[in-house]
């Protein structure tokens, strides 16, 4: 019986840290996006961004430069355990389609650490305690089952973002090597890690939409939650708000989910070169 290789798991944590870290200011401006707008939501019925960029520059003047990294804390851990745990599985286990496997498990695990940051994220400065008091304000007000919303919209995610991300890098950077358009070099991992960004958020915003919601709704003792799951999430926001509101934060959706996967791969492709 082979050893199991630690390599991709302690590569695939730290590629996961460093790419996190590099773009979560735009996966806070995405959170923003999607749950702004909200006609069934009466705090979060204001348009306050246009865009990405809008929201970066207006976060930054009214909240600072730290309100870019509301979260940051939880986002991090998740990464430090999930990332680690999730490339190292796939590695060691790809021919086994490991990602159905992975992809639906640990997001419940970490559901309350999702939970946390988005709604650090959505509440910025307004928000007050940090991750320790995010996790004490859920669980005062909502009780355990409120560390959990939004579990299956995450898991649904995530096996949507595996699923679709590593066999797309994959299978893109062997063409790409295999046809000597190029070798197995930063550019061909830039290329792959690109499209499999590209493909991964085409596939998983809608989810990802509902999901934020989810978790960033608060339950009121004797008041119906707005969403109940992740179908009846997409009906009420297709019907409420139309089709194309099921895309909001669709640009920094991708040009997170871009710059991580790159960031992450070219780094993971080079710790795995080292001589040891």
């Amino acid at each position: 019986m082979s050893v199991l290789n630690w390599k991709p798991f302690v590569y695939g944590g730290l590629a996961s840290l460093v790419a996190e870290f590099g773009t979560f200011p735009v996966d806070l401006t995405k959170t923003r996006l999607q749950v702004q707008g909200q006609s069934i939501d009466a705090r979060f019925q204001e348009i306050k961004y246009r865009g990405m960029f809008h929201a970066l520059f207006r976060i930054y003047k009214e909240e600072g430069i730290l309100a870019l990294y509301s979260g940051i804390a939880p986002a991090l851990l998740r990464q430090a355990s999930y990332g680690t745990i999730k490339i190292g599985i796939y590695q060691s286990l790809k021919r086994l389609f490991v990602d159905r496997l992975e992809g639906l498990g640990l997001p419940v695990a970490w559901s309350p650490l999702e939970s946390a940051a988005i709604r650090m994220q959505a509440q910025g400065s307004l928000f007050q305690g940090g991750m320790i008091g995010s996790f004490i304000d859920i669980y005062q007000q909502e009780g355990t089952r409120g560390l959990w919303r939004g579990v299956v919209p995450t898991a649904q995610r995530a096996a949507i973002v595996v699923g679709v991300e590593l066999p797309v890098y994959d299978i893109t950077k062997k063409h790409l090597i295999l046809s000597g358009f190029m070798g197995d070099t930063i550019l061909a991992h830039f290329v792959s890690s690109f499209t499999c960004g590209l493909a991964g958020a085409i596939a998983s915003n809608p989810v990802d939409v509902v999901r934020t919601r989810m978790m960033n709704q608060r339950a009121i003792v004797g008041s119906v939650e707005l969403y109940k799951g992740t179908l009846d999430g997409l009906v009420k926001t297709w019907k409420s708000e139309g089709f194309f509101a099921l895309y909001k934060g669709f640009w920094p959706n991708w040009l997170r989910l871009g710059p991580w996967n790159i960031i992450f791969f070219i780094t993971y492709e080079q710790l795995k070169r080292l001589p040891f």
